[in-house]
C-alpha cells in the first residue's frame, strides 16, 4: 500500500485583536500574532497547526517572522515529498537537521497529528495514547495591573462559571507594591478560588525568598518562574525553602531541560507547553520525567488562538495526573477568531473535541482577512 505524501506546506502570519492589554513582567501585548501552518498531503487530506510565541523576542528565542522564515526555508524541504502519515519518521528528519525552533517544531507536529487523526477517524488524543477525561480545568489571568479592575473582573468569572483559578502577572513593578495587589485580590476571592502570581523571572534570589514566605502566609498557592531561568540551582533553593509551591517555567526549553531542573530539584511544579518542547509529544516526555520524579504538572500557555489551544488539550487529556490543572485560555483573550467552531468554555472547564484531528475547522474568510499579508507563500511538490 502506497503512503500519502506531504505535497505543501504554507505558513500564515495572523495578527488578531485582544479584549485588553496583557501584562506580563517582560512585555505588554496590545494583541496576538499566530503563525498558522497548512499541510497539504496526496490523499486530500489537510492537517492544520499552530506556532505562537509572546511579544516578539521578549519572551523566547523565536518570534513570529523567524519562525515563518525557518518552515518556508528550512522546515518545508525536510517534508515536501515525505511520507504523510508517519508523524515519528517525519519528526526525526526535523530533529536531525534542525536546532532548536521548538515552537516552529511544535506547529508542524500538531499539522502533522491533525492529519493522521483525520486519515484514521480518531482525535489526536487517541493518536496519543488515548484519553482520560474530556475536559479540563482552566485558570484565567488577571493582568490589567489595576487591583480593582482585577477583583472586578474575578468576580464576574465566578459568577459565570467561567474560572475559579487565578494567576496574576507581577515582577514589572516595585515588589512591595506587587505584594499588596495579589493579597488584596486572594482576601476579595477567599476561598472560591485559587490564586497564584508568575513572575517572569523578574525578582532575584533573595527577593523571592522574602516574598514566597509573604505570599504563602497570605494564602498564595504557587509561585511561578520567580528568579531567572539559568539560576536552576536557586530554583532548588528556593523550592527547598518556600512554603509555597514554586513552578518552573521559563527555565524548561526542552525535554532535556525537564530532566536536568527534576534533577536538581528545581521545583516542585513543571508547567508543560507544547510549543517550548517541540510539540504535543514532547510535552507528554517532559510529563513523564516530572511524574516519575514526583513533581506536580500544570498545563501552560503560550497564549495560542484556538488551533494550539487545542493541540495542548488534546494531550493533556491523556494525562493521569494533572495536579495543577491548566491556563489554556489563550482563545479568550482574542476578540477574533479564525475558526468557525472556537473552543468550548464552560463550567470552568474546556471541553476537548472527540472528533477526528485536532477537533477544528477554519474560518476561510477570517483567515483571508486577519492574515498579515494578502499573499501566500506556500511550497509545493513538483
Amino acid at each position: 500500500m502506497s503512503h500519502p505524501i506531504i505535497e505543501s506546506l504554507e505558513t500564515i502570519i495572523v495578527d488578531l485583536p485582544t479584549i485588553r492589554p496583557h501584562k506580563l513582567a517582560m512585555h505588554t501585548m496590545q494583541n496576538q500574532t499566530l503563525v498558522l501552518l497548512r499541510l497539504r498531503c496526496s490523499d486530500g487530506v489537510e492537517g492544520i497547526g499552530e506556532s505562537t510565541t509572546i511579544g516578539g523576542l521578549s519572551y523566547g528565542n523565536e518570534s513570529p517572522e523567524s519562525i515563518k522564515v525557518n518552515i518556508d526555508a528550512h522546515f518545508a524541504p525536510l517534508l515536501i515529498g515525505q511520507p504523510a502519515d508517519n508523524v515519528n519518521a517525519a519528526m526525526q528528519r526535523i530533529e536531525r537537521s534542525v536546532r532548536g525552533n521548538t515552537f516552529a517544531k511544535s506547529g508542524i507536529e500538531s499539522a502533522l497529528l491533525d492529519a493522521q487523526g483525520k486519515r484514521r477517524g480518531l482525535a489526536v488524543s487517541e493518536l496519543l495514547g488515548g484519553r482520560l477525561r474530556d475536559s479540563l480545568p482552566v485558570a484565567w489571568t488577571l493582568a490589567s495591573g489595576d487591583t480593582a479592575r482585577d477583583i472586578a473582573e474575578a468576580e464576574k468569572m465566578l459568577d459565570v462559571r467561567r474560572h475559579r483559578i487565578f494567576k496574576l502577572k507581577i515582577g514589572a513593578g516595585e515588589v512591595n507594591k506587587d505584594l499588596a495587589h495579589v493579597i488584596a485580590i486572594k482576601k476579595a476571592v477567599g476561598e472560591r478560588a485559587s490564586v497564584r502570581v508568575d513572575v517572569n523571572q523578574a525578582w532575584d534570589e533573595a527577593v523571592a525568598l522574602r516574598a514566597c514566605r509573604i505570599l504563602g502566609d497570605n494564602g498564595i498557592d504557587l509561585v511561578e518562574q520567580p528568579i531567572s531561568r539559568y539560576n536552576g540551582v536557586g530554583m532548588a533553593r528556593l523550592s527547598a525553602s518556600s512554603p509555597v509551591p514554586i513552578m518552573a517555567d521559563e527555565a524548561i526549553e526542552s525535554v532535556e531541560d525537564a530532566f536536568n531542573l527534576a534533577r536538581i530539584g528545581a521545583g516542585t511544579i513543571f508547567a508543560l507547553k507544547i510549543a517550548k518542547t517541540g510539540g504535543p509529544r514532547a510535552a507528554l516526555r517532559a510529563a513523564a520525567i516530572a511524574d516519575a520524579a514526583g513533581i506536580g504538572l500544570y498545563g501552560g500557555t503560550m497564549l495560542e488562538g484556538g488551533i494550539g489551544t487545542l493541540a495542548s488539550a488534546q494531550a493533556f487529556v491523556t494525562l493521569p495526573k494533572m495536579a495543577w490543572d491548566t491556563e489554556l485560555f489563550g482563545p479568550l483573550l482574542l476578540t477574533e477568531d479564525i475558526l468557525a467552531n472556537p473552543p468550548v468554555y464552560r463550567d470552568f472547564h474546556l471541553h476537548v473535541p472527540n472528533t477526528p484531528g485536532l477537533g477544528l475547522e477554519l474560518d476561510e474568510d477570517r483567515v483571508a482577512f486577519f492574515r498579515r499579508d494578502k499573499t501566500t507563500t506556500a511550497y509545493s511538490h513538483s
